[in-house]
């Protein structure tokens, strides 16, 4: 089941990958950066994920303090 899974999740991945290689425009506050689609959805999704890991370890710290 395990490795039907990781199949299944890699074979995504890599069509994600496929499809999603034209470049694009990033503005950024101090420049303009051309990049790899895949290459920036790729980085705000781990953005992102940081940003609600740091809330998740903020609220159970918040919540031990009581």
């Amino acid at each position: 089941m395990a490795a039907a899974l990781l199949v299944f999740v890699t074979v995504i991945l890599v069509l994600f990958v496929i499809f999603n290689t034209q470049t694009v425009d990033i503005s950024l506050v101090f420049a303009n950066v051309q990049a790899p689609l895949v290459l920036a959805l790729v980085i705000a999704a781990a953005l992102g994920g940081l940003v609600v890991g740091l809330a998740g370890v903020a609220l159970r710290a918040r919540r031990t303090k009581r």
